[in-house]
C-alpha cells in the first residue's frame, strides 16, 4: 500500500512496528473485515503511516516518514508495536536494529512513544515480554510496560501517552483481529478511556470475559466429565492443562477466521493472554496437588470447587461420561417418553377444544 502525510488531516495517524516477534498478530490481524483490514481502516477513518510489512515504502522513502514523525512533522496519534522490546546485550537494544537507521528499535520505542497520542501494544509480546523473554532469555526482552507481570518493561512503569494512558496492552498470542481492530477504532473514536482497561492494561472489550465463556466443552466441564487423551471430546481442564477458566478473553464467543477456537479445535487454553503464560512447564499438562489442579477458576475459593466438583461427577449422566471419552458423540440425548412430535400435540389439544 502507498501512505501519504498531511499533519492537518482529521484521520487517525497510525505507525505499526515489528520488534521481536513472528509477524503473527500482523498475520491474525489481515483476516478482519469482509472487504480485508486495510479497507476497514480506511472506513474507520485510520490511516496507516508506515507498517514494515505492508506499506510500499522501504530505504529512504521509510526512512523519510519516520523522520517526519520524530520530529513533530506529522502527526503520530498512535504508535503500535507488534514483538518484544529486545534490550540486549547490556542494555544497548543492539540486538534488535531497525535496518537502515543505524538505531535500535528499543531506541525508537522511547524517542516515539513520548510524542503519540497512544501507544498500544499488539500481542502478549509486545505487551508482557511473551515466547522471547521466555528462560533463559538472552536477549533481554520485555514488554513496552511490562516484564510478564511486573510493571517497568521498556517504557517504565510511569509512561503515560500524550492522551494520559498507559499502554494499550492488546495481549494474547496471536490477539483475535477483531481486538485489535476493535480497540484502533475505539482510540479513533476517542471511546477508549482509563475505564476500559483492566489492571494490565488490556482492553475490557476482550479482557471482561474468560475464554471458557461459549466453550463447546463446556457441558463435559459442568459435570466434571474429563478427556484424558487429546482425541476424546471431554473437558481438557483435569488432566490436560486447559487454562481456560482462568485466562481472559471471549475467544470462544467470536469466531476466529470464520470458525472455531483453540478449545474447539481439539487443544487446551494456554492463557496467551496472561502475562508470563510462557513460563508454563508442560502446556498439555494439568499441574495437581493431591488430585486436585493446582489452578482453579478465576474467583473460587479452592474448598468450592472441589466440593462442586465431586457433587457434579456423581450426577453425570451416563451420556455425558460416555461421550466424554469419546471422539465423537456415542451416545445422543435421551428421546422423551412421549414418543409425539410436536405437532400431534398440538393436534391433540386442537380435538380436545
Amino acid at each position: 500500500m502507498t501512505t501519504t502525510t498531511n499533519r492537518e488531516t482529521d484521520e487517525f495517524a497510525v505507525l505499526w512496528l515489528q520488534a521481536g516477534s513472528c509477524g503473527g498478530c500482523t498475520m491474525s490481524v489481515l483476516e478482519r473485515g469482509g472487504a480485508g483490514w486495510l479497507e476497514e481502516l480506511r472506513r474507520f477513518g485510520i490511516r496507516l503511516l508506515w507498517h514494515p510489512s505492508l506499506s510500499e515504502e522501504t530505504g529512504a522513502e521509510a526512512r523519510a516518514i519516520l523522520a517526519r514523525i520524530e520530529s513533530g512533522e506529522d502527526r503520530l496519534d498512535a504508535l503500535v508495536i507488534e514483538g518484544s522490546i529486545l534490550r540486549g546485550p547490556e542494555g544497548t537494544g543492539r540486538y534488535d536494529m531497525l535496518a537502515g537507521t543505524g538505531r535500535s528499535k528499543l531506541d525508537w520505542v522511547r524517542a516515539l512513544a513520548p510524542l503519540a497520542g497512544h501507544c498500544v501494544a499488539i500481542g502478549s509480546c509486545a505487551a508482557f515480554g511473551g515466547v522471547p523473554a521466555g528462560a533463559p532469555d538472552p536477549t533481554d526482552a520485555c514488554g513496552l510496560q511490562y516484564t510478564a507481570s511486573e510493571a517497568g518493561g521498556a517504557l517504565g512503569a510511569d509512561y503515560r501517552s500524550r492522551a494520559g494512558l498507559p499502554v494499550v496492552n492488546v495481549a494474547g498470542c496471536a490477539p483475535h483481529p477483531g481486538w485489535i481492530m476493535e480497540t484502533l477504532a475505539a482510540l479513533s473514536l476517542r471511546r477508549l478511556t482509563a475505564a476500559d482497561v483492566d489492571g494490565f492494561g488490556r482492553p475490557r472489550l476482550f479482557a471482561d470475559h474468560l475464554a471458557h465463556h461459549g466453550c463447546s466443552r463446556n457441558e463435559f466441564y459442568e459435570f466434571k466429565a474429563s478427556a484424558e487423551d487429546f482425541a476424546e471430546r471431554g473437558c481438557l481442564m483435569e488432566h490436560l492443562g486447559c487454562k481456560a477458566t482462568q485466562a481472559v478473553g471471549d475467544c470462544n464467543q467470536r469466531a476466529w477466521n470464520g470458525g472455531g477456537s483453540c478449545t474447539q479445535a481439539g487443544s487446551t487454553c494456554i492463557a496467551c493472554t496472561s502475562p508470563g503464560f510462557e513460563a508454563t512447564r508442560g502446556f498439555h499438562h494439568t499441574p495437581k496437588i493431591g488430585g486436585i489442579p493446582v489452578g482453579l477458576p478465576l474467583d473460587m475459593p479452592k474448598a468450592w470447587f472441589v466440593a462442586l466438583a465431586a457433587l457434579s461427577k456423581s450426577a453425570t449422566p451416563a451420556r455425558v461420561r460416555e461421550n466424554a471419552r469419546s471422539d465423537r458423540v456415542a451416545r445422543g440425548p435421551a428421546p422423551s417418553s412421549d414418543k409425539r412430535s410436536g405437532s400431534e400435540k398440538r393436534t391433540g389439544a386442537e380435538k380436545a377444544k
